[in-house]
């Protein structure tokens, strides 16, 4: 068995009104929210899809398909308990986190050590295990034109 397995992931989301705006498991004030079956939390989906496809295990619609009725609002950290451990039942641990927030709006630099700290917490690791960063898309594109918010995630598992 390799030692290690890298997983990406990618998650995207369309802005709504009278949705709550959920990143990292902490809800930013803003206007609008993200459009989802459950609460629609980008960067958690990006960290479980990446976890999963490290030992390819599918991805969260897999596990959580939009279909089911009982995932309908779920919190996006319950979700990622699950995934966690199912990738501790298999005999890994999580060596690390790098990921990427894509949004015009809102600024989300002040957010990010919280996120983090929520993200380790429901992980169990530590916060220096997570790395999260917030750029725009420099107006191009739908996140550009703040139709949506997207993020990305790269996950090193180590065999525990």
């Amino acid at each position: 068995m390799t030692p290690v397995r890298v997983g990406n992931g990618y998650d995207i989301h369309q802005l709504a009104r009278d949705r709550a705006l959920i990143l990292g498991g902490v809800e930013i004030p803003h206007e609008l929210g993200l459009l989802g079956h459950s609460d629609a939390d980008v960067l958690t989906h990006a960290i479980m899809d990446a976890m999963l496809g490290a030992l390819s295990l599918g991805d969260i619609g897999c596990y959580f398909p939009p279909s089911d009725p009982q995932w309908a609002g779920a919190n996006s950290l319950r979700l990622l308990e699950k995934v966690r451990d199912l990738i501790q039942t298999e005999g890994w641990a999580i060596a690390n986190i790098d990921s990427t927030i894509v949004a015009e709006r809102p600024k989300l630099k002040s957010h990010l050590p919280t996120m983090r700290d929520r993200l380790a917490q429901t992980l169990a690791i530590a916060p220096n295990q997570i790395g999260i960063k917030a750029t725009t898309n420099e107006k191009l594109g739908p996140i550009g034109r703040e139709e949506g918010i997207a993020a990305y995630a790269v996950v090193l598992l180590s065999a525990r």
